[in-house]
């Protein structure tokens, strides 16, 4: 390959031992973390708070570690700096550990002197940190809410308070148990983290390559299936991994050149992609992993609740976004299409579907059935279903290699326990980052509780909003939003699950479900909304295309997720009704509401042979009508609604029957 200006500079063969070291080292670091990961979650040995620092330890030097591989030989003073990080972020943790017992229960509210110094050398890690994985704007919160913190007296009005002294906010962060390792890092690190470790080994057997190739066949059968390929797999890896911006490189990687080469646009490609992998968060069982902290911060709600109450809401989403995506590519690609079959041949060929199907059905049904019917703890569950993962993933290539008298089972061994490594590691490399910017949340969250914070944001939200629950509603929204900042999900629901949902629980008595699910999609949203949209940074960044049209084209296929916390406020039964009639025949509704604004958004270029600047109010007709059917609070006015969208539909589609009408035409 010719060497380009854009390719990446040639390193030294000292540099390249350096980065296989380097991997090696990361590869052994990873073992020793899911060793200590599983050896808790078999045995409890030690209480959660001190398992966190553990877990928070064993996330910095994994990060920092895979930092230090990524960079070349010219980076000393960085490669310094993250060698520093990698031996506070070990030794702080280690101290808490040893400590444990006189930090916990007799040196409360103070520290001593030297504790003082570490502590504040540990926060500024992590903010470093903070800021190499997710950017300026969410290090820029951090660094907000201490300064809030300290100044606090010098702020007038509701928002003010007496101010928190510099050593009790190094105290509060890095020397209790709250803080950095407060109780969302231990959420994470007991009941996150080994869903991480099951994705790593889907990963690691080659779950994804097949998740790509199901994708990737749809395009034989259905005209938009290329693009579709974008919005199934997205779905399905971005529930498992937990960020959207992850998400969106891992799967953008295949699916934005496919979506390019098959003739669609270059920002209809990188939006579909932005889209569907901030859908992938709201997609049950996983979830992103922030069902299992919705779970622990609403008393009395178990996962197997927040499982059912995600369901109707997802598959609204995912049929409004297929349905979408289809718009798009109708009227964009050929008739004829790329050659799939050649995509595929870039694929590994894998195993026979029904053979995949039991590899990867297995361990997912030992998922389902532990968590949904057995109701196991969600550490059990997760046990058993990485053990199911490890024996389904290494033994049925063995048991065909046997099975095989040509195949060399000593070959065959040696790849399941490559795979099963690599898995350990993709795990490990996943969940590093992720536990270092829910330590920086844990630690703001529990700094702005120390000041009051979340009660006067409440009312001053209800101040502004003039008691209107709409209009608390739309204000909370926007926080979200801000708060949101392109943050991996659990942290972004965290963070504005602990500062917003009182709001709505508190003021207008708001199921605690239905406002928690609000407060979710909303903080998603973040990932697709101008001026931050990460993921839309990613996806454009893969696509080659511009920022700004790549966010208008996510947000016309994405809308339905902006009204659709809404719906929850004022049709909570869609999330706390369970699966009665009752709450199915609202989801439909809701389905169809959301139907018609995507049609609305993105149907033909003439609706009933209609050419602009008229055709927009065609257009907005269709949106108003799907959000009344969507958040009306009364269920007849949301019926008639539905109800005219889709006869406005079928009339329109009876015109497009006409030649050179409606959305078959390439454009006006």
């Amino acid at each position: 390959m010719s060497e380009t200006k854009s390719e990446p500079p040639v390193w030294s063969p000292f540099d390249l031992r350096r980065e296989h070291l380097l991997n090696n080292l990361i590869t052994v670091v990873a073992l020793l973390f899911w060793a200590r990961v599983l050896l808790y979650g078999l045995t409890q040995e030690v209480p959660r708070a001190k398992y966190g620092a553990a877990f928070l330890a064993g996330g910095v030097l994994i990060y920092t570690l895979d930092e230090l591989r990524n960079l070349d030989g010219s980076d000393r003073l960085e490669r310094l700096g993250l060698w520093i990080c990698a031996l506070v972020g070990v030794t702080v943790p280690a101290y808490v550990w040893l400590h444990y017992e006189v930090l916990e229960t007799q040196r409360i509210g103070y520290a001593l002197g030297y504790e003082y110094a570490i502590g504040g050398l540990f926060g500024l890690v992590v903010l470093y940190l903070t800021y190499r994985a997710f950017g300026a704007a969410f290090a820029g919160v951090v660094i907000a809410s201490v300064l809030y913190a300290y100044f606090g007296n010098l702020i007038t009005g509701l928002l003010g308070h007496g101010g928190v002294a510099f050593e009790q906010i190094i105290n509060v962060l890095s020397m209790e148990f709250d803080g950095f390792f407060g109780s969302i890092t231990q959420v994470v690190a007991v009941k996150v983290a080994l869903f991480l470790l099951y994705a790593g080994l889907m990963r690691g057997y080659g779950a994804f390559d097949l998740i790509m190739r199901l994708s990737f066949r749809t395009a034989k059968y259905l005209r938009s299936g290329v693009a579709q390929s974008a919005v199934i797999s997205s779905l399905i890896v971005g529930s498992i991994n937990g960020a959207q911006t992850a998400n969106a490189a891992m799967t953008g990687s295949f699916t934005i050149p496919l979506m390019k080469e098959s003739g669609m646009k270059s920002d209809s490609a990188g939006g579909i992609e932005a889209v569907a992998s901030a859908g992938g968060q709201i997609m049950p069982p996983v979830m992103g992993a922030a069902a299992f902290v919705m779970a622990s911060l609403i008393p009395g709600l178990g996962y197997v609740d927040v499982l059912i109450a995600g369901i109707i809401p997802a598959v609204v989403f995912y049929i409004s976004v297929a349905i979408g995506v289809h718009y798009m590519a109708v009227k964009q690609l050929p008739e004829g299409g790329i050659n799939i079959e050649g995509r595929l041949e870039d694929l590994d060929d894998g195993y026979h579907p029904l053979i995949e199907a039991i590899r990867f059905g297995v361990p997912f049904a030992v998922l389902l059935y532990t968590l949904g019917i057995a109701q196991w703890t969600v550490i059990s569950s997760a046990l058993y279903t990485c053990g199911a993962m490890v024996l389904t993933g290494t033994g049925i290539p063995l048991l065909l290699s046997v099975a095989d008298g040509d195949a060399d089972p000593i070959e065959t061994v040696r790849d399941a326990a490559n795979n099963t490594v690599s898995g350990f590691k993709f795990g490990a490399v996943a969940i590093a980052p992720i536990a270092i910017i829910i330590a920086a949340v844990n630690g703001i969250v529990d700094l702005l509780n120390a000041t009051g914070l979340p009660g006067k944001l409440s009312l001053a939200i209800v101040g502004v909003a003039g008691g209107v629950l709409l209009f608390t509603a739309i204000l909370s929204m926007v926080v979200c939003l801000i708060l949101g900042l392109g943050m991996p999900t659990v942290a972004a629901y965290t963070i504005v699950a602990l500062l917003i949902a009182p709001t709505l629980t508190g003021e207008f008595a708001i199921d605690p479900v239905a406002a928690h699910f609000f407060v979710l999609y909303a903080a998603i949203l973040s990932g697709i909304t101008p001026p931050i949209a990460i993921a839309v940074v990613v996806t454009t960044g893969i696509a080659n295309s511009n920022f700004w049209k790549t966010a208008v084209e996510a947000l016309k296929l994405g809308f339905p997720l902006f009204v659709l916390p809404f719906s929850f406020i004022y049709n909570p039964e869609i999330v706390t009704g369970g699966l009665t009639l009752a709450t199915v025949s609202s989801g439909l509704i809701l389905l169809l509401g959301a139907v018609a604004i995507i049609h609305g958004l993105n149907c033909a270029p003439r609706p009933f042979d209609i050419s602009a600047p008229l055709s927009y109010g065609i257009r907005a007709v269709y949106v108003v009508l799907g959000v009344v059917a969507m958040v009306w609070p009364s269920l007849t006015p949301r019926i008639g609604a539905a109800a005219a969208a889709i006869l406005f539909i079928a009339v329109q589609s009876r015109i497009a029957e006409t030649p050179n009408v409606g959305y078959v035409a390439e454009g006006d």
